[in-house]
């Protein structure tokens, strides 16, 4: 059983609802779909706009507030949103000092979002995007590559602490484009999601297998039998993304457990005890850490672990835990 009356309707009723328990925060723009913020008087910063395909939730729509997004754009589940729509987001809260659009690493997310900036651009807008490509599952040097998973919500908070700052849209995009460049991800499903409207997992593991390496619209990665503990798995992880960032003894970086929809909270908070043991054993400082289902694959039942390696400045640090008030996080 799903709770839905119509497949087709799912993401614009899943919108309505959210707006509604925003308390009049946030603003529902019908046509072209897209929601923003409630502008504080005058406000001139640099705006931050966010999106992509639905069934990801909280990522993008609970992320939209003060110190973050000034605006998400829902696709349909797991499918971009049209160049239309994001360009009308463009619209909706460019106060001027111009806008930093944030998009994972899929075809037609960066090919819709590119041209949206391009036509804002051609209107007078000033636009800058920044692509987060994370998932060291896809690293190849064929193809499209890495894909953009779970550092999307870091970026996220940093670029929007970063625009609260007040500073301007070249370094707003800078500090996007160098936390999206020492970001990487990695995730293991247990049991994959299931569409609306479909009966069944878009793919059966057999028992005593995970799947290692799976993307966030369901992609299969390859399927492992896996008789070890949860600490073992998370080591897993870890040792490949301490590789893929280049960290070392003595570095620190800020971590995000997260699940894919369907892991319950308390194996994702033992997750991040056992991430910051795999860490610390490799000299490693967890610094900050965030834990839930927060970029998520439906109701796939996994984990993804993704690691932000600090810079050299205190910046990040600051960025990270600058005041944000979104539905999914606040503080």
């Amino acid at each position: 059983m799903q709770i839905h009356d119509d497949p087709a309707r799912l993401v614009h009723d899943a919108v309505e609802g959210a707006i509604a328990e925003s308390r009049g925060a946030l603003i529902l723009v019908e046509e072209p779909l897209h929601v923003h913020r409630r502008p504080a008087p005058g406000d001139a910063t640099v705006a931050v706009v966010s999106g992509g395909g639905s069934g990801h939730e909280p990522l993008h729509l609970g992320l939209v507030g003060p110190g973050m997004l000034d605006a998400a754009v829902p696709g349909q589940v797991f499918a971009s949103p049209t160049t239309a729509q994001v360009l009308a987001a463009i619209e909706s809260v460019d106060r001027g000092a111009g806008v930093v659009l944030i998009v994972k690493n899929y075809t037609g997310d960066v090919l819709n979002f590119r041209f949206a900036a391009e036509n804002a651009e051609d209107a007078g807008r000033a636009v800058e995007v920044v692509v987060v490509a994370d998932d060291i599952a896809t690293e190849s040097a064929q193809g499209p590559g890495r894909r953009g998973t779970g550092a999307t919500l870091l970026v996220e908070k940093l670029a929007g602490a970063a625009a609260a700052r007040g500073l301007p849209l070249a370094d707003v995009a800078r500090i996007a484009r160098s936390a999206a460049d020492r970001a990487r991800s990695l995730a293991v499903a247990f049991r994959s999601a299931t569409l609306p409207g479909q009966n069944d997992e878009s793919f059966v593991l057999p028992t005593g297998s995970v799947e290692f390496g799976v993307g966030i619209h369901g992609e299969r990665g390859e399927e492992i039998a896996w008789e070890g503990d949860g600490s073992a798995l998370i080591d897993l992880l870890v040792a490949r993304l301490y590789e893929a960032t280049g960290l070392a003894s003595g570095d620190e970086a800020i971590a995000l457990v997260n699940g894919l929809g369907g892991t319950p909270a308390l194996q994702l908070e033992a997750a991040n005890a056992y991430l910051r043991r795999s860490l610390g054993a490799r000299g490693v400082g967890v610094v900050r850490s965030l834990t839930g289902n927060l970029v998520t694959a439906l109701d796939m039942q996994g984990v993804s672990i993704t690691l932000l390696r600090l810079g050299d400045d205190d910046l990040d640090l600051e960025l990270w835990d600058a005041p944000v008030r979104t539905a999914a996080l606040s503080w």
